[in-house]
């Protein structure tokens, strides 16, 4: 490699590094050389090496998987990858717009104890009892995941078919919580944060990559009571939601008019 004293060491490496992606030498998805194979083949320090990897990875050329080592970033995957929010109801029916996405695996349900944070979102004793309903999504077009999780207080759902087989789709509870609880309404969050490792390997997030996360509230129409917390999590990287708003009317209440 030229040495060109205007510029820093490590960002001559991330040039040389970028020819490499931008030109195909290094495709999509494939593992680039090892850090000490880089560092003798540019000349220069592993540390130089690793500051050039995390440029190329702030510009979103790389990803870093801890253990694994470092991939070139398949951009076109990547991009653009849309999760509908939309809820829409047809008589009874209740249909959720993430459509592109399919289940990976049957919904998984667990009973726990509700924590602090999602005590307050619930209006519900922290400790009281619930089921946790999680379910792995893949974007079959990029290969995206995401984790969808329903947390469903015990005593919200007592006296529905929710009791005795909580691991439906979100849009099958809201059915079946419509006709227990009656109209209902919804109000959701978006927010980031960095992933647990748990959470990255799941997902299959290079590091530096934040968690892109929705936080949804299901609740009854006529008084405003939470039934369910669900939370849509998804990395970042090129990733959005979606959703369509439509705008309601209120009914005016007529003035009396006083007696002539």
């Amino acid at each position: 490699m030229a040495i060109v004293k205007a510029d820093a060491l490590y960002v001559q490496v991330a040039n040389e590094m970028r020819a490499s992606i931008l030109s195909g030498a290094w495709a999509p998805g494939s593992q680039i050389p090892r850090e000490e194979q880089l560092a003798a083949e540019y000349d220069v320090s592993r540390p130089t090496v690793r500051q050039a990897v995390a440029s190329l990875r702030t510009e979103g050329l790389l990803d870093v998987f801890q253990g694994k080592g470092s991939f070139v970033r398949d951009r076109q995957a990547q991009g653009n990858v849309t999760m509908d929010q939309d809820i829409t109801r047809s008589g009874t029916r209740y249909t959720t717009g993430a459509t592109a996405w399919t289940a990976m695996e049957a919904p998984v349900t667990v009973q726990l104890r509700i924590d602090a944070q999602a005590a307050v979102l619930l209006e519900i004793t922290e400790g009281e009892a619930a089921y946790m309903v999680e379910c792995p999504l893949l974007h079959p077009d990029s290969g995206t995941r995401a984790l969808h999780r329903m947390i469903l207080p015990l005593e919200r759902i007592t006296g529905t078919p929710l009791a005795k087989n909580a691991a439906v789709t979100a849009a099958k509870a809201y059915a079946i919580l419509a006709t227990a609880h009656g109209d209902l309404q919804w109000r959701e969050t978006v927010g980031a944060r960095m992933p647990q490792p748990d959470e990255r390997s799941s997902l299959r997030l290079g590091d530096g990559i934040p968690l892109l996360i929705s936080q949804r509230l299901t609740l009854t129409q006529a008084d405003q009571r939470p039934l369910i917390l669900e939370t849509t999590s998804l990395g970042a990287g090129g990733a959005t939601f979606a959703y369509t708003l439509h705008a309601t009317t209120k009914t005016r209440r007529s003035t009396p008019q006083p007696p002539n």
